[in-house]
């Protein structure tokens, strides 16, 4: 049975080859001082930066920036954000990159007025925002996250070794989101491939939790279909425009909220691998990636019906004369060899991991109840000795 929820997402999506001439629609709707955050410059070398600026100056808007974003944003680099923007009276935040730009620029939007530590109240305590919010917009150069429209922002803290992950409210989505599929051409392969394999672990973090037949199942299994065929084309052609414009549209619908309505959720690759980035600093994808299988053969035993139809459905594994048991680890081994195929990271090893980090990355994920299965500290363990072979 489809559960009761309520649903809305306030993010105005701009989506195509001409979507950055939009930013004229939008920046009149805000203030004179706009805060331009983006990462390690790649922008600049693309020319996706002069194109932003050119428009912003025709805005007659005063600028500001806020470079050097990671791709796992830091308590430290946040207080840094929080005391640019509160210096400038700060109007907008325009996030030019992928979903770590997008989600610090959410932190920052959300703890620039924060009368106590951000890090505190909204990553540990996970409280609600109650303090003034500065609008944030987006401009996308890399997909997966799905964080241009959500509410999500994840952030590491390296002294205590934890990297968490907060879902605002509605008050907290980006107001709007330009999404040009030639701005995502020219990021490393790395970096490409393990975009979309979050984008794969966010699907399936939803679509393996309940065994009902209902709506949300049938457009995820069309994501991920969708998802397979266009990453296969395109990590062999990163400049095709129909395939990488599908994945960037994928991306957004993987997590803005839609498809988890009337489920529960899982999201136990995503707990485990976040603590395994908070030790490695590893890209986020390729934690995801490198957990996945193994944690989803130690649970298929206690979700079989629904891995059965993930088999059938998205791999198209025939049914017939199998039991479920076997027709569910053939879908898996399908998984396992798309995965490989991509070139992802399949050993958390290679994220270098040893032995003796397994006990602190196992304390720093935190278990939650939606999937199939309630993991006990053991089995995190056992999970992630499986996970370095």
């Amino acid at each position: 049975m489809l559960g009761n929820f309520s649903y809305s997402n306030p993010t105005k999506l701009y989506f195509g080859e001409d979507s950055l001439e939009y930013l004229n629609e939008e920046l009149p709707k805000y203030g004179k001082n706009v805060l331009l955050v983006y990462g390690g410059g790649s922008i600049k070398k693309n020319g996706v930066y002069d194109k932003v600026m050119e428009i912003l100056k025709s805005n007659g808007k005063e600028i500001f920036e806020d470079p050097g974003v990671m791709p796992n944003p830091t308590v430290e680099k946040l207080y840094e954000g929080c005391r640019i923007a509160k210096a400038v009276n700060v109007d907008l935040i325009l996030a030019i990159g992928g979903g770590s730009v997008c989600d610090y620029a959410k932190a920052v939007s959300v703890s620039t007025y924060c009368e106590e530590d951000p890090w505190d109240k909204y990553y540990l305590r996970m409280e609600d925002v109650e303090n003034k919010i500065i609008p944030v917009g987006c401009i996308l150069t890399m997909v997966g996250t799905g964080s241009e429209m959500n509410g999500g922002s994840v952030i590491t803290n390296h002294e205590s070794k934890l990297k968490i992950g907060h879902v605002f409210g509605d008050n907290v989505f980006p107001k709007f989101s330009i999404l040009n599929p030639v701005f995502t051409f020219t990021i490393p392969r790395y970096q490409m491939i393990a975009g979309f394999f979050d984008i794969m672990s966010h699907i399936l973090e939803q679509y393996f939790s309940g065994e009902d037949d209902n709506t949300s199942d049938y457009i995820m299994e069309g994501l991920l279909k969708s998802l397979i065929h266009s990453s296969e084309i395109a990590v062999n052609n990163p400049g095709d425009y129909e395939a990488r414009s599908n994945i960037m549209w994928t991306a957004t619908w993987a997590l803005n909220t839609l498809v988890s309505k009337g489920k529960t959720t899982d999201w136990m690759v995503h707990m485990i691998g976040q603590s395994v980035g908070a030790y490695t600093d590893a890209t986020h994808g390729m934690t995801l990636s490198a957990i996945s299988m193994a944690y989803y053969r130690y649970i298929c035993q206690y979700g079989t019906a629904k891995f059965k139809r993930y088999a059938v459905n998205v791999w198209d594994v025939n049914p017939v004369g199998k039991s479920d048991e076997e027709v569910a680890k053939e879908g898996l081994d399908r998984m396992e060899s798309y995965m490989k195929g991509l070139g992802l990271v399949m050993s958390i090893k290679e994220l270098g991991v040893t032995e003796d980090m397994l006990a602190g990355i196992t304390s720093g994920s935190f278990v939650l109840e939606g999937g199939y299965k309630v993991l006990s500290y053991e089995e995190i363990i056992e999970i992630l000795k499986a996970s370095m072979q």
